[in-house]
């Protein structure tokens, strides 16, 4: 019996190694690049992309709001020239191990001699061609998923294209435009318009650039942000130091972590820089990613995302508009289809808070409120907020207005679809398929009170800078 049972706790044993053995290698860095992950690597990890069962086949979509983030980029010109100093900060971090007689045994051989491959560049930030992969698929799936939709041939009036005016996110509306438009009925590709706005006066789709107050408390965010991820980064600067004998600093740490995100996310090399860490320290890193944007540019402050209200108002009045062309039964092609946006992770998330994606039920009823939220919890605890989910390359939200006859009367219906999946809305019972008017009063309505000049330009309401960053500081207290 006392044997059977030593057999048993060796084969528990066994498995215990065998779990832990597959889950170790069942760690794919890819999924934990924040806002560096490539699309494919979102489809890949949900592949159900099926329309909500919650939908009655008598309901057909009307029209289409779509507000995307570019596709995959390469480092912009600031982060070129940080790769060229590393570089060359590499190589003195090597020198002087070997002065001080270190074995650097442990050294990978690449960091030796490494070089930055984009070296000789002087511009940076455009789109590269798997990021044109990425808009132009996307297109194609989501023709193919409505094409009711997109039965017409291109109108500047039936189909609106808009970007920012960087070259990054008006070449995504490219991409996106040729895959959605091909194989019309002429049998050529049709050209197509793409309306811009300056930086300067943005504020549909760079609200960010154009708000005083925004940039204002910003300042005072980015420095708490600092204290916050100070004591996780000290603690893996420390641990690469003692890995690797070399006397790597806070912004070594920082240039290695993004050497790391850029070669996955580009390259597809997850054995250089990102080798340097261990499965745990890329958590924390992504952990300090993910916080970092959640305050900056999320559901850390409701500034964040109340200067979003003019794309909201455009998204709810083209909704209106479809219902009232519906209503008076407009003949095909005399009315608007889909407004279709491009533009940047600091245009997606904040328009991803406006509705209230990623909370649950009670923290919906804070946002009305529009109150501080909670950090998002430290590994290993689980949390809902991962930029690598919320704001990939080419994360999108797709706002779909059906209309479903039923009993006399019509009615219409919002589904949102998060990276083209359908997401349940805490602000309509954790539906995914919500009545317009039901999305319009409880989750738009409470947004739409506020101006978007007396947001940014007037005094703040709910908080100034000093209280602000007092109520976030005592929440740093919740993680050390």
């Amino acid at each position: 019996m006392e044997t059977r049972a030593m057999l048993g706790f060796t084969i528990l044993l066994l498995c215990c190694d065998s779990f832990a053995s597959n889950a170790e290698e069942t760690f794919d860095i890819r999924h934990h690049l924040s806002t560096v992950t490539r699309y494919h690597v979102v489809k890949e990890k949900k592949k159900n992309f099926l329309a909500s069962p919650s939908i009655s086949n008598q309901c057909s979509p009307i029209h289409l709001n779509l507000v995307a983030r570019h596709g995959t980029r390469d480092p912009t010109k600031k982060w070129i020239k940080d790769m060229d100093t590393l570089s060359i900060r590499l190589k003195s971090l090597v020198k002087n191990a070997k002065e001080r007689g270190s074995s650097l045994e442990n050294l990978p051989p690449w960091l030796q001699n490494w070089s930055s491959p984009w070296k000789g560049k002087t511009r940076g930030g455009y789109l590269v061609l798997e990021g044109e992969d990425e808009l132009y698929n996307l297109g194609i799936r989501i023709k193919e998923r409505f094409p009711k939709l997109f039965s017409d041939n291109y109108h500047p009036d039936i189909y609106h294209i808009r970007a920012s005016q960087v070259p990054r996110a008006s070449a995504s509306a490219v991409a996106f435009g040729m895959g959605i438009f091909s194989g019309q009925k002429e049998g050529k590709h049709r050209a197509f318009a793409v309306a811009t706005e300056s930086r300067a006066n943005d504020i549909m789709l760079r609200f960010h650039d154009c708000c005083q107050n925004y940039r204002e408390i910003t300042k005072n965010q980015e420095s708490v942000v600092q204290k916050l991820k100070q004591p996780v980064l000290d603690e893996i600067k420390g641990s690469l130091t003692t890995r690797y004998e070399l006397n790597f600093t806070l912004n070594d740490l920082s240039s290695l972590w993004f050497l790391c995100k850029q070669e996955a996310s580009l390259f597809n090399i997850i054995d250089q820089a990102c080798g340097l860490f261990t499965n745990d320290e890329v958590n924390l890193l992504e952990w300090t990613d993910d916080t970092e944007t959640f305050i900056l540019r999320g559901y850390g402050n409701s500034l964040n995302y109340r200067m979003g209200v003019p794309l909201l108002e455009d998204v709810i009045s083209s909704m209106e508009q479809a219902i009232i062309a519906n209503k008076e039964g407009h003949a095909p092609g005399s009315y608007e289809k889909a407004r279709l946006r491009f533009a940047h992770a600091e245009t997606l998330v904040p328009f991803s808070c406006l509705i209230g994606l990623f909370l649950d039920e009670s923290e919906f009823e804070k946002l009305q409120r529009e109150e501080t939220m909670e950090l998002p919890p430290k590994p290993p605890q689980k949390r809902i907020w991962k930029d690598s989910e919320v704001a990939p390359f080419g994360g999108n939200n797709a706002l779909v207005l059906h209309h479903c006859p039923s009993n006399n009367e019509t009615k219409y219906f919002v589904q949102v679809l998060h990276n083209e999946q359908p997401m349940p809305m805490a602000g309509c019972g954790k539906a995914d398929f919500c009545p317009f008017e039901v999305f319009k009063e409880k989750i738009a309505s409470p947004h739409l009170k506020h101006n978007y000049n007396n947001i940014c330009k007037g005094k703040l309401e709910q908080m100034d800078n000093e209280s602000y960053t007092t109520k976030l500081l005592e929440m740093l207290s919740w993680f050390f």
